[in-house]
């Protein structure tokens, strides 16, 4: 632990607490199938208690991100790995190539879509997009038989728009577009609708290209928002 995260679990376990809900507890950890215990936090109240938690504390370093991130892993409670995804979100800038392998503990921990789609559009998608050495590191997980990986490979051009390397994702939809599991078949559905809203042609092309290769629910996902009539979602 550095100082700077030993004072923010120290805060973080002194705040989230006393606001814990046991009735809402219980439903968020039926809606996450039991995997999780929950304090029953609401969206808005971890903003607000998040702003408490960080008044007045310095930028963080690297090691004080991979600090509190495995800290928050560490605690049973859902909410404090949602405190360090998006602890991990607002200070990514600050992150070397060094941190993608502790994001890849988180992803491959505790592992769920709601922290892994997060971990993939809001920390790998921009340590990959400032550190292009990583590139290869998303070749092998597209390859790795973690689906989590294989998820956030997909995943993690999402916020990239015009900035999308297309032949590298339509490269891994194509990779994985037999793989049986059904999130990294939503995923592949997810990543090609949202590039979709950057270049819809390229995205009808693929999947006329593949369509006896992918998942009727990619297909589905991909083609939500394309013109009717262009693309026969099957």
């Amino acid at each position: 632990m550095t100082a700077l995260a030993d004072v923010i679990l120290a805060r973080l376990d002194e705040i989230y607490p006393p606001a814990a809900d046991p009735a809402r507890a219980a439903g968020a950890a039926a809606y996450m199938r039991n995997q999780f215990p929950f304090m029953g936090l609401t969206t808005p109240q971890m903003t607000k208690l998040n702003r408490a938690v960080l008044a007045g504390l310095a930028a963080p370093t690297e090691a004080d991100l991979v600090a509190v991130a495995r800290a928050c892993w560490a605690r049973p409670e859902r909410e404090y790995q949602y405190f360090a995804c998006t602890y991990l979100r607002r200070h990514v800038g600050v992150g070397s190539p060094a941190l993608l392998a502790t994001v890849r503990e988180l992803i491959t921990t505790k592992s769920w879509w709601d922290t892994v789609d997060t971990l993939a559009a809001h920390t790998v998608g921009p340590l990959v997009a400032a550190h292009p050495v990583l590139v290869s590191t998303m070749d092998a997980w597209i390859e790795d038989e973690n689906l989590w990986l294989v998820r956030t490979a997909i995943l993690h051009q999402l916020q990239y728009k015009q900035r999308t390397d297309a032949d590298r994702l339509f490269r891994y939809c194509a990779r994985q577009a037999g793989h049986r599991d059904f999130f990294v078949r939503k995923a592949i559905g997810w990543a090609l609708r949202q590039y979709a809203r950057t270049d819809p042609d390229a995205v009808r092309f693929f999947v006329d290209a593949h369509r006896t290769e992918l998942s009727p629910l990619s297909i589905r996902e991909a083609t939500r928002h394309l013109a009717p009539g262009r693309v026969d979602p099957g």
